[in-house]
């Protein structure tokens, strides 16, 4: 029943209690909670009866011991590198997996990403060893080599980088000329820059790797582009036109290469046959020699014959003797008529003239004139004197 209720005699819950003894035995309380032991119970009784309330340090002691465990471990994944810091200094980097570390505030971790690749791209203007205006474009991607340069270096390390990089391609592209810049000589420049800013880096301790440099565009200046445009139009002119002539001097040179080699196998072959025939006519002619000195009269008869057929071989005439027979000497190597007939031709005397044919003889005397030779048969194309 409460004490207020109407009815009760005694409404006062205070009635007939010490105050001060009241607050006495909080405070023992109080202090048994946080250490404290028996006493008094401040109204000279013997606080000897056994305390059954909840005590919550033992609560306090169990929360702090498993929020050291757990403090205590620091799990890094494959992609991290954890760098701590024991009261603010750099202790060590912690690798991938579950690590032990001195509870907060003692030591602290700090999780650095160091697989990702970063990237940093930007568009400078500069000038050139030939003193023109270029815009360039770069790209510079890279990694974290370092943690702890990256996260407590002496310089902010994007910042730096970026510096560095423009400071690399102003170098590099300063001791160019315009041409080998915007054209296909870049790749060259780039790698040359990514050494320079490597060094620089490195330099200023900003834990950095620099894994690829990329001059991506170059281009003139808005202002002058038509007319750079209207430049490389007539570089690519220039070298079509260079490879239209490479190719027709490529068909051109081994015709000609090969029509003179003919010419100088035709020659040589000409060379040959020529020396070859003369070679055999002086043979042929000192045999003549020889058959003339042993028989004068044969050789001239035959000589004679022989020239006549040459002769009349090349003549469209033909000839007839005094008894009216007729010889067909056909001019153009075509066969007799059929029958072995032509027309018959008025007779005609044919004789030999009476002057010797062969000159002198082998003793330096005039031979006999020849006799006529009458009726007999001449000799058809390709037969051969007599005495051969």
């Amino acid at each position: 029943m409460a004490w207020n209720e109407p009815g009760q005699g005694k409404k006062d819950p205070w009635k007939g209690k010490n105050p001060d003894s009241e607050v006495d035995a909080f405070l023992t309380r109080l202090k048994g909670v946080f250490g404290g032991g028996r006493g008094d119970d401040g109204g000279g009784r013997s606080g000897g009866g056994r305390d059954n309330g909840f005590n919550p340090l033992w609560l306090i002691l169990l929360l702090l011991a498993v929020w050291l465990v757990f403090d205590s471990f620091q799990l890094i994944n494959e992609r991290q590198r954890g760098v701590v810091l024991r009261f603010g200094e750099f202790a060590r980097v912690m690798q991938p997996g579950a690590n032990f570390k001195l509870p907060s505030p003692i030591e602290t971790v700090y999780k650095v990403d160091v697989t990702s690749v970063r990237r940093v791209a930007d568009q400078v203007r500069m000038l050139t060893r030939d003193e023109n205006i270029v815009q360039i474009n770069y790209e510079v991607q890279y990694t974290v080599s370092d943690p702890n340069l990256f996260l407590f270096g002496d310089a902010a390390p994007e910042e730096t980088l970026r510096h560095a990089a423009e400071a690399a391609v102003r170098d590099v592209v300063g001791g160019s000329e315009m041409d080998s810049v915007l054209t296909g000589e870049r790749a060259a420049l780039a790698a040359k820059a990514r050494e320079l800013l490597q060094v620089s880096l490195d330099a200023y301790h900003t834990g950095i790797q620099v894994s690829t440099f990329a001059m991506p565009d170059a281009r003139p200046p808005v202002e002058v582009r038509d007319a750079f445009d209207d430049a490389i139009s007539a570089r690519e002119d220039k070298e079509r036109i260079e490879s239209e002539a490479r190719a027709y001097a490529s068909t051109v040179v081994p015709e000609a290469r090969g029509a003179a080699a003919r010419i100088r196998t035709e020659a040589e072959g000409y060379k040959a046959a020529a020396l070859s025939r003369a070679e055999g006519d002086a043979e042929r002619f000192s045999l003549l020699a020889d058959e003339y000195r042993q028989a004068p009269e044969v050789t001239r008869r035959r000589l004679y014959l022989e020239t006549m057929q040459q002769v009349l071989a090349a003549s469209r005439k033909v000839y007839s003797g005094d008894t009216g027979n007729v010889l067909y000497l056909p001019a153009d190597g075509q066969a007799a008529p059929a029958g072995g007939s032509v027309s018959r031709l008025p007779a005609a005397s044919s004789s030999l003239p009476d002057r010797p044919v062969g000159g002198s003889n082998s003793n330096g005397a005039t031979s006999a004139p020849a006799r006529p030779i009458q009726n007999e048969p001449r000799p058809t194309r390709g037969s051969r004197g007599e005495g051969r």
